[in-house]
């Protein structure tokens, strides 16, 4: 996968993505705990996660139109307020499609989005976008919504997903212990990407993946939700993981 290369897409303008967002679009008004461990262990795993080898992009034949790229649905995934829309806004070749509402007081001491965080409204569905990889690959990706009472969507926009990336914040790492326990029973493909707030982890990487119990086959990434690059390069890495993945199974 390292040579597959994202084009040079035009830096996204200010304001994107409150600009697309539900209260833009229908007229609303604007307006550290310990870390826990997880119930049980991870389910047996299967070997270490290796990349696969280099492979390179074949043109089409001459005379023959290209074909349209193949759709990959991805999700983005994991806690409250950890980065989910912002990875999105960050790579999406199109103005992201958000469902941001303002938060109010009805949520105090229900929503935390912990005390580094500026947040003031919340994804009440789901947040989409899209990035074409390549001329035979483009990403579609849904990012969940964060709370727990929003559960009942994650199902629905599981189905027909390649691989997830679930993004972590370290320093609040119990939040994201639901969508690591909610891929792992599904049998989806995921990468744990640590988004660095303000450029720092509050842990290091081996910390963090001895506190959430993952296995050596489930990648572990830093990254920055503001950067595309660094967006990119974790996406990348879900495709990688996918391949290998599908690889597996089709030996077996």
């Amino acid at each position: 996968m390292d040579s597959v290369r994202s084009p040079e897409w035009p830096a996204a303008p200010l304001g994107g993505v409150a600009a697309n967002s539900a209260a833009a679009r229908y007229g609303m008004s604007s307006g550290t705990g310990p870390i826990v461990g997880r119930a049980g262990p991870p389910p047996t795993a299967p070997p270490p996660y290796r990349p696969s080898s280099e492979q390179g992009s074949v043109p089409p034949p001459v005379g023959k139109p290209a074909a349209p790229p193949i759709p990959v649905k991805i999700l983005i995934a994991g806690g409250f307020g950890v980065g989910k829309t912002t990875t999105v806004g960050a790579i999406s070749e199109i103005a992201p499609l958000t469902t941001e509402a303002e938060m109010t007081s009805a949520g105090i001491g229900v929503d935390d989005p912990g005390v580094r965080s500026t947040k003031t409204t919340t994804t009440v569905a789901m947040d989409f976008g899209c990035v074409t990889i390549d001329r035979s690959l483009k990403l579609y990706l849904f990012g969940t919504p964060g709370q727990t009472r929003f559960g009942f969507m994650w199902d629905d926009l599981a189905r027909g997903a390649l691989g997830a990336l679930v993004v972590v914040d370290s320093a609040r790492l119990d939040d994201c212990y639901p969508a690591i326990d909610f891929f792992e029973r599904a049998g989806l493909p995921f990468v744990v990407g640590v988004n660095a707030f303000d450029g720092r982890l509050a842990l290091e990487l081996g910390e963090i993946r001895w506190a959430l119990a993952i296995g050596d086959h489930v990648p572990l990434v830093q990254f920055d939700a503001r950067d595309r690059l660094s967006v990119r390069d974790a996406l990348l890495v879900v495709l990688d993981r996918a391949l290998d993945r599908a690889t597996r199974d089709r030996k077996a």
